[in-house]
């Protein structure tokens, strides 16, 4: 198959949608399948054997590392010269939405997929009254599409409550060869404590620090639970925020993490707190159970379809009149309140995610490009 992808995010940024398109891509030439990719410039060319065509791009003004790129001629020109079997939209926007016209006018099959929950982001930058009005946005435009993908049981069924047809489950996928617990270190567990003493437990965060993922709700908990110490691995416009916010806290700011060290960090909490509501799903999750790092999440989007409660990592309400902070806290006190039960809840974590392989989640997609190839009109149920 020929596969042309629209992103409006990619290399060299970081982040869960960025690792699904990258692994997938790399699967996807495995399977043998032809792969070009358009997204905002500033990446690479060719990845892994698939090209990459670049387009002009301005920064969003409240989320400058989403860069919005107007379809050009060049892009019509190259996809006509590439003659796709079917046409992926990742997470329509500007870019996308030329993909979905591209795809129409020419009358290629068309795929689209829900990554990020942007109509709750609206609510953490004031913006909460455009709800309503994005929904219908991204409802005009999914709906263009033969199937929309989603990356939990939430939000194909969120996704259909607000009028978006054809909506199906693209299966989560983690490395578990990069990620495991092997590689917890005391070099590692050195730096993400920081200046800090190495006499309580270690709580770590992986993620863009920014106002939606709501990392100011783990405060708390350092307040109720002195002894332990935070990392918080990433970067983002929030990041000054919350150095004020966790200031006279037990917190290390550690930066952007790659690699074998990004592994390694995740191997090296003893739990992993990631307050987010707003998830379609919670890749990084995935990634330190991976690293065997019991997890604490939210009780709402996709992140109930990974954490099962008390097993593999433990869920709070996001909800309450406190904001979720006791919930919270009480989460991760039962988490850390027993090291028999917590090694229990490593294993059973590691356990979950072997089970979910990029390669599996691959095969799923080629599974649903084949059935659109063979029968357009057809209706994949979720």
């Amino acid at each position: 198959m020929k596969i042309a992808f629209f992103t409006e995010t990619f290399l060299p940024k970081v982040d869960g949608i960025v690792t699904r398109l990258t692994k997938t891509i790399e699967n996807l030439i495995e399977l043998n399948d032809e792969v070009l990719l358009f997204c905002p410039e500033g990446g690479p060319s060719q990845y892994m054997g698939a090209k990459v065509i670049g387009v002009p791009a301005m920064p969003l003004p409240l989320y400058p590392e989403l860069k919005l790129a107007l379809p050009r001629p060049a892009v019509s020109e190259a996809l006509e010269q590439f003659e796709p079997d079917l046409v992926h939209v990742v997470n329509p926007a500007v870019l996308g939405l030329g993909g979905i016209w591209l795809a129409k006018t020419n009358g290629i099959p068309l795929i689209a997929s829900y990554h990020t929950h942007l109509p709750k982001y609206l609510e953490h930058y004031g913006m909460g009254m455009l709800e309503p009005l994005l929904w219908e946005m991204l409802k005009a435009a999914h709906n263009q599409a033969q199937l929309n993908l989603c990356t939990s049981t939430a939000m194909v069924n969120e996704l259909q409550e607000k009028g978006i047809q054809h909506t199906a489950l693209w299966q989560r996928g983690v490395d578990t060869e990069a990620f495991k617990p092997e590689l917890r270190n005391d070099s590692m567990r050195k730096k993400l404590l920081g200046k800090y003493d190495d006499q309580g437990s270690l709580l770590i965060y992986v993620g863009r620090l920014s106002a939606e993922k709501q990392i100011e709700r783990i405060k708390p908990v350092l307040e109720a639970l002195p002894e332990t110490r935070l990392a918080l691995v990433g970067d983002g416009p929030y990041r000054l925020s919350l150095e004020k916010i966790f200031e006279n806290t037990a917190t290390t700011f550690v930066g952007y993490l790659s690699g074998e060290e990004l592994a390694s960090a995740y191997a090296c909490g003893d739990a992993f707190l990631f307050p987010s509501s707003t998830e379609t799903l919670g890749l990084v999750l995935l990634e330190a159970m991976a690293a065997g790092c019991p997890v604490v999440g939210a009780n709402k989007g996709g992140i109930p379809d990974i954490i099962s409660d008390g097993k593999n990592g433990c869920l709070y309400d996001p909800d309450g009149i406190d904001g979720g902070a006791k919930s919270l806290i009480n989460a991760t006190q039962r988490l850390l309140s027993n090291d028999l039960d917590r090694q229990t809840m490593r294993n059973a974590a590691r356990q979950e995610a072997e089970r979910w392989g990029w390669k599996g989640a691959t095969k799923q997609l080629q599974s649903y490009y084949k059935q659109i190839l063979e029968s357009p009109s057809i209706n994949i149920a979720a």
